[in-house]
């Protein structure tokens, strides 16, 4: 279990982020085709995990604009964003903002995901959604960074993020 705070107030999560160098636990995520996806869907990339509470969020939608706009000079990674909210959802503020250098996964159908990540809030106004973090895997899924924000309003440390992901092997 991990603390972390929303709006000050200490909440927690289910568990601890995946070890640094261990290999990430797999998953089935929905995109907004409503088609389901694993982390072996993606092998070979290099991959960028942004977990967030919701996409339609001031600070959510910050941090899709600036990994959308990271992504967008790199096609040989990929940058998802996994959130609780629907595959619609998520597809219309995509739209609206023009970020098409993102994937956005749902866990519409399951909180495991959340839970194998350790990330699930357990307590506090959100529980059931998850914790802001970032996670960076080489194309292997070997967890090379990972970031658990400390207090979910705020932002992840795009810079650290990325530098992992874009010197990652």
């Amino acid at each position: 279990m991990a603390n972390v705070k929303f709006k000050g107030a200490i909440v927690h999560t289910n568990g601890e982020l995946p070890e640094l160098g261990s290999k990430a636990p797999d998953f089935v995520l929905t995109d907004g085709d409503l088609k389901d996806h694993t982390l072996h869907d993606f092998h070979g990339k290099r991959k960028l995990i942004s977990i967030v509470p919701s996409l339609d969020t001031g600070v959510c939608a910050m941090s899709a604009k600036k990994f959308n706009d990271a992504a967008k000079h790199h096609p040989d990674v990929l940058v998802f964003f996994v959130s609780a909210d629907l595959p619609f959802a998520q597809k219309r503020l995509c739209g609206l903002e023009n970020l098409h250098n993102i994937l956005t996964l749902s866990m519409m159908r399951s909180k495991e995901f959340a839970t194998k990540y350790g990330v699930l809030l357990i307590d506090g106004p959100l529980a059931g959604l998850t914790a802001r973090a970032v996670i960076v895997l080489d194309a292997k899924e070997k967890v090379l960074y990972h970031e658990l924000v400390e207090e979910i309003t705020q932002e992840p440390n795009y810079k650290q993020a990325l530098d992992a992901l874009l010197h990652a092997k």
